[in-house]
């Protein structure tokens, strides 16, 4: 059976579609009236642990690239056909090592020359000088006259001259033969070479560039670095003085495919200024490279002693939330509902990463579950402790929820 009022809008329907739309809308208001309102969520359940706390030395992570202590551009310094490369590309090379022969035979013939020249010159300064003895007498003699004792000694003076000359260009044709040897001028590795036999090189207007050669044991590792970085080295430096370095900074170098840091070297060289547009300054590391695995123009990853061992608080890097420029991680109390705290984070660690200020050793935070957390909101805290190796490892039991005793959880 309909109900009454059901009655009175069928047969009103049938008269004024408008009135059953607008019966139907206040029924199903009457019914959702009896319906009881939805439960508020309980407390989100989060893992809390205190940090970890470690004596260590914190360190400061970068990146930056590889750079050779000394770098040449081997170039031609005289003009010729090129007669013989005396090494494989890309193979190491001592000092002094032959690279190139130019064709020695034009610097022959002209050093030659220069050579006779010079015997030239010497005979006719031998002559020019028995003159000058012999005109001097006659002159003590009377008879001779001044004026021809001064132009024998002029001409003296002139075959020195001209004899003096002739050394000059016999040396730079010396000179000119030893340039058609080129040597390699540092120790290290030899790139391809730029031109092949039978080539003409020019050694006008800076000479034809053949190959570099750079330096590789020792290597230096370039990285920029801000101002309050640069403050707190330059204060290390000159606070400490070790034996093997005088006062350095140690440091720790790994490639992109190296798990750990297995290069150690020292900080030796800060630029002498800041670079105004981005607050940075050129900081470099000097190592050693014996086994010549790193190469100039490599990338890697480099971390600087930031001090001496210390006890340093470790956090999981999950805990810490970003807000725009702050770091902040949830600190939770007895209340059960979390706070947040704003943190200064150091280097990492693992998994881990360093507090240096805003946080206790003992306090309780968010280490798992930070999405859940909301402002003023309790959670349901799973206790938790970090083990030495920076997992998360749960305790048993877990803690109560808020507002509940412990042993009835909700």
């Amino acid at each position: 059976m309909l109900p009454s009022g059901a009655f009175i809008m069928t047969i009103a329907a049938k008269r004024h579609p408008i009135v059953l739309a607008v019966g139907l809308v206040l029924g199903l208001a009457a019914c959702d009236s009896g319906s009881a309102p939805p439960q508020a969520p309980g407390p989100m359940p989060v893992t809390v642990a205190a940090p970890l706390v470690r004596d260590m030395a914190e360190w400061d992570e970068f990146t930056g690239r590889f750079a050779a202590v000394d770098s040449v551009e081997i170039r031609a310094r005289v003009s010729g056909y090129l007669d013989q490369i005396a090494f494989e590309d890309g193979q190491g090379v001592a000092a002094g090592q032959l690279l190139y022969v130019i064709d020695p035979r034009p610097f022959e013939a002209e050093m030659s020359r220069a050579r006779a020249d010079v015997e030239s010159a010497q005979a006719a300064l031998e002559l020019s000088v028995r003159e000058v003895n012999r005109y001097a007498a006659l002159r003590q003699g009377g008879n001779a006259s001044q004026q021809v004792l001064d132009e024998r000694l002029q001409a003296r003076r002139s075959a020195a001259a001209s004899v003096d000359a002739a050394q000059a260009a016999l040396r730079q044709a010396e000179l000119n033969l030893s340039f058609t040897r080129i040597r390699s001028p540092i120790a290290g590795r030899i790139s391809r070479t730029n031109v092949t036999v039978g080539n003409l090189v020019s050694g006008n207007a800076g000479g034809t560039e053949l190959t570099t050669v750079v330096s590789t044991d020792p290597i230096r590792f370039y990285f920029d670095a801000d101002e309050q970085v640069f403050i707190r080295y330059q204060r290390m430096m000159r606070s400490i003085e070790r034996p093997d370095a005088g006062h350095a900074v140690p440091v720790e170098i790994g490639l992109a495919d190296e798990a750990g840091y297995p290069h150690k070297g020292f900080l030796d060289f800060f630029d002498n200024q800041l670079d105004r547009a981005t607050g940075t300054i050129s900081v470099r590391a000097s190592l050693p490279n014996p086994d010549r695995v790193l190469a100039p123009g490599m990338f890697g990853r480099i971390r600087v002693q930031a001090g001496d061992a210390a006890p340093v608080m470790l956090v999981p890097d999950i805990a810490i939330g970003t807000d725009q420029t702050r770091r902040f991680v949830w600190v939770v109390g007895d209340d059960h509902v979390p706070q947040m705290r704003t943190v200064e984070p150091g280097g990492p660690v693992g998994t881990l990463r360093i507090i240096r200020k805003g946080l206790s050793a003992g306090e309780k935070i968010v280490v798992n579950g930070i999405v859940r957390v909301r402002p003023g909101a309790p959670v349901t805290s799973i206790p938790a402790h970090l083990d030495e190796d920076g997992k998360i490892v749960p305790d048993q039991p877990p803690a109560a929820p808020a507002g509940q005793p412990a042993g009835k959880q909700g």
